[in-house]
């Protein structure tokens, strides 16, 4: 098996602080095509999953990019939220930026010393990961395919009473469910969805997108629902789109963080994704 090796790298995020990222691939002078990967909320590079996805498409001749969104929260060890001031101002548009600022570096070539341009591009992503990478695909037709997981269809997942009172402290709270951590989510996420309603709308974006792209969702996702799915396959061109529901799989396909390794559903997805890129990026 081809020897894959990791690059770190760091560019300015849409906050004005850090984006901390690492490339994955079996070598940089070669032309390969890449793959950035987008974590999902309350998600982060190296998170369960994401270095293996990762490593799999690297092992498959992929660069794989992964990276922190601005604000995520996630400091510089890679792994705590330190940075709960940062993830505070977070908004999809942030996200938005954040992904187009990794692309045009890796597109240029200049991501990591002497990575050459890649041939290709897609883009991948999990959760609000997925609907970041919907966005960015559908208005970069340079993007050849795309992969979600568990995407959402919506950036709006709250109810009236809570927007309420959200807005009247000035923030909500984010509870992380592995460590317990509180972290304060502030209003500029609302505005931000009110200012941009059209842009941030995942379903009118599956309408526009050109490139090739599967859908992949757990039939018993807990916390975005499979019927959010159907929705974008529905919004989504027939000829170019595929869904594929994997049986049992939860949110994270049976993932945990730290690694706890692999199941069958989660196998069965990297499996699809990495065929899916190979396919369509060669």
């Amino acid at each position: 098996m081809a020897t894959v090796r990791t690059f770190p790298f760091q560019l300015t995020g849409a906050d004005g602080g850090p984006i901390r990222g690492e490339v994955r691939s079996q070598g940089l002078i070669e032309a390969r095509p890449a793959v950035v990967i987008c974590h999902g909320f309350k998600g982060f590079k190296n998170w369960g999953f994401f270095p293996h996805v990762a490593s799999r498409l690297a092992h498959a001749g992929v660069t794989a990019v992964s990276f922190n969104f601005s604000g995520s929260g996630v400091g510089p060890d890679g792994e705590s939220f330190s940075e709960p001031e940062r993830f505070s101002r977070a908004t999809p548009s942030a996200d938005l930026e954040d992904v187009r600022t990794v692309w045009e570096a890796v597109r240029g070539g200049g991501l990591v010393p002497g990575l050459v341009l890649p041939p290709t591009m897609g883009i991948f992503g999990h959760s609000r990961g997925g609907a970041t990478a919907l966005l960015h695909a559908a208005a970069h037709t340079e993007c050849r395919a795309i992969v979600t997981w568990a995407a959402i269809a919506s950036y709006f997942r709250w109810g009236v009473e809570a927007v309420r009172r959200w807005r009247e402290r000035g923030s909500l709270d984010i509870v992380n469910q592995r460590t317990g951590e509180v972290l304060p989510l502030g209003v500029a996420y609302l505005e931000d969805l009110a200012e941009h309603e059209e842009r941030l709308d995942p379903l009118a974006a599956a309408g526009r997108l050109q490139a090739p792209w599967l859908i992949v969702h757990g039939s018993v996702d807990e916390a975005v629902k499979v019927d959010e799915a159907g929705r974008l396959h529905s919004a989504a061109p027939t000829t170019t789109t595929d869904r594929v529901i994997i049986d049992g799989g939860s949110h994270t396909l049976g993932a945990r963080h730290p690694w706890a390794g692999s199941t069958v559903q989660l196998d069965r997805a990297m499996d699809l994704t990495v065929d899916w890129f190979v396919r369509h990026l060669f």
